[in-house]
């Protein structure tokens, strides 16, 4: 598996910055879209994605994909998953590591899977069988989750690995995920971020979340937090160039906080190179 070139430092695209990010042009280098926002027959939303991918690479994020799930795949979803990728020629395709449904439910969220043996090779067919439909690579994401199995036989780290290589994928490494399941679950942060194969990921999620005390929740409605960032450099200095981006999905500040928390990516990205060339 190839990976693709990176593109440097992104924001998901969110409608209510568009008026923004059309009149300024802002300094972002790339923006992901929520796939399935734009899997319609036409409207706003379109022409709003259509005016930012004149201007801007755009990668695609789906949520809905529902890898993990017991149900066949949704050849429906997928063709309109494959319709889309036609009209934005992004530069790759990810979803998540998870289900979000099952007797045709949706149930709009990220469920956790068990560690098995036995889901290792169900999620692994499902990545190779939309592989071949889509003819191209999929980037899978490490979803954040709040409750364990006792019937896990590894770690998520471990089954991460395995699943990348043997279904040939690529991985999206979301570091606020990273933190908030460790936290959640008690396990080693920076040992998954060491785990994890550098030849496979391609992309980092950064984002904040919800501190509940006793368990924190991937919000993605506050700034990222400073064990996030420290998390974040660890992982910089082990996979090196990796396109990097902000997601934020409500509560949403002023653009330029979102900018600011780019250019604080990119000075941590600075002087980690630095360190590096001096070492």
């Amino acid at each position: 598996m190839q990976k693709p070139a990176p593109l440097g430092y992104g924001l998901g695209f969110r409608p209510v910055y568009f008026d923004e990010i059309a009149s300024s042009h802002p300094p972002v280098d790339w923006f992901e879209i929520i796939s399935e926002n734009y899997m319609v027959d036409g409207g706003r939303p379109l022409s709003m994605l259509d005016a930012i991918r004149a201007d801007y690479p755009v990668v695609m994020h789906g949520v809905s994909m529902s890898l993990a799930s017991t149900d066949p795949l949704d050849m429906d979803y997928l063709a309109r998953l494959k319709q889309l990728i036609d009209r934005v020629e992004p530069a790759w395709v990810s979803d998540h590591v998870a289900w979000t449904g099952v007797h045709g439910l949706n149930l709009h969220d990220l469920l956790p899977i068990p560690y098995t043996r036995e889901s290792l090779d169900h999620i692994v067919a499902r990545i190779c069988r939309v592989q071949d439909y889509l003819k191209r690579p999929l980037v899978v994401e490490n979803a954040s989750t709040y409750v364990s199995f006792l019937a896990s036989e590894m770690s998520e780290q471990d089954f991460v690995r395995e699943m990348a290589e043997r279904a040939d994928c690529l991985l999206l490494l979301d570091i606020n995920n990273v933190f908030v399941s460790s936290f959640n679950h008690g396990f080693d942060a920076d040992a998954f971020i060491d785990a994890v194969p550098v030849e496979r990921v391609v992309q980092f999620h950064m984002a904040g979340h919800t501190d509940k005390g006793t368990h924190r929740v991937d919000t993605h409605d506050q700034p990222v937090c400073g064990e996030v960032w420290a998390l974040y450099e660890r992982a910089r200095r082990r996979f090196g160039d990796v396109s990097a981006m902000i997601e934020r999905d409500d509560n949403f500040p002023p653009f330029q906080e979102l900018l600011d928390e780019l250019q604080q990516m990119r000075d941590i990205d600075a002087r980690v190179a630095a360190e590096l060339r001096a070492a």
